[in-house]
């Protein structure tokens, strides 16, 4: 069976409260409290999304996204009370798509994970692009189709929002992209925080760029945003 989110969360009623309104809304959802139970679930069921807490009584929600991450690259998205950057951080390093604060909204979560679903729900990642003629800078290949980088001839594994981040860019090259624009367009949202957009661009580099430290096509426009920066395009 498939559901579109599965909540794992140590505190029953919260979970138990946030599943049975994501389903009024016509969001499969199913809850679990510890790691185990959600190895367990996931060997018998597909999800497209993970809602994951970090305290999970004696489990550890960054532990548990390490070891889904083995497996799977469906978007997590951290739910906690803990707010500090150094959380933050850490859960985007180890896999994480994003990071949402305790206590939350109910209609703004779902609002969220609906659009993180949007995102997802094909493979097609770029509005009007066929997959038919690859989008191919000097260095690389960007299949849409097969949501596939290649640098320099090898064949570079990206998580599905560093695909999309790294599509837009390229899309919009040779043009300063702000914050904002990435935010609506890519995230589907304008809450996401510039911490997150900081780290995914960071993991970008680190995959497609020759030295990161000193990127030449993703450049940083400080207090606007980013360019994809290629003049032979």
């Amino acid at each position: 069976m498939k559901y579109d989110c599965l909540i794992i969360d140590d505190e029953l009623e919260l979970a138990e409260t946030t599943s049975e309104y994501f389903n009024m809304f016509d969001v499969r959802s199913a809850y679990v409290t510890n790691a185990e139970a959600c190895l367990t679930f996931l060997e018998e069921h597909e999800v497209s999304l993970i809602l994951l807490d970090i305290n999970l009584g004696t489990d550890s929600g960054f532990a548990l996204c390490k070891q889904l991450r083995i497996t799977t690259q469906v978007p997590i998205l951290f739910i906690s009370a803990r707010s500090s950057d150094d959380d933050i951080l850490i859960a985007l390093n180890i896999g994480g798509d994003d990071y949402i604060h305790k206590p939350y909204t109910l209609s703004v979560l779902l609002a969220k994970v609906k659009a993180v679903l949007r995102r997802y729900e094909t493979h097609s990642v770029t509005e009007g692009t066929s997959g038919q003629a690859p989008l191919q800078p000097e260095t690389f290949i960007i299949d849409q189709d097969l949501c596939r980088v290649r640098v320099h001839g090898e064949e570079i594994r990206l998580k599905p929002l560093e695909f999309k981040l790294l599509s837009y860019l390229l899309e919009h090259k040779n043009r300063v992209v702000t914050k904002e624009e990435l935010f609506r367009k890519v995230w589907g949202d304008v809450i996401t925080g510039d911490g997150t957009l900081n780290v995914h661009i960071r993991h970008l580099r680190e995959k497609i760029e020759d030295n990161p430290n000193h990127p030449q096509y993703i450049k940083t426009v400080w207090g606007i945003g980013y360019v994809f920066e290629d003049r032979d395009l």
